[in-house]
């Protein structure tokens, strides 16, 4: 599946949220994240930011796709970290 993943959690975790977001996705964007991750590495990410987060303060959104290829991607302005695959 392909996931989209916007955060936005108080300014003292969001060191650690970036980290965890980093070991899963490609960062993209402050506080956005994307890429091609499993049903079960999504759910080992959405726990571990469980233990991160105050639910009743911090948020995630995940947008999600079985593919890719399902998505139309504009960039308006700098491209702040671009995904570059390597084969």
């Amino acid at each position: 599946m392909y996931v989209i993943l916007v955060y936005d959690v108080h300014q003292k975790r969001v060191g650690k949220m970036l980290k965890l977001c980093r070991r899963y996705l490609n960062w993209i964007q402050n506080s956005v994240f994307e890429g091609a991750i499993s049903e079960l590495k999504l759910k080992e990410l959405i726990f571990e930011a469980w233990q991160i987060m105050d639910e009743s303060y911090d948020s995630i959104i995940i947008f999600s796709s079985r593919n890719e290829r399902w998505l139309d991607k504009q960039v308006i302005g700098l491209e702040k970290n671009e995904i570059d695959q390597f084969l």
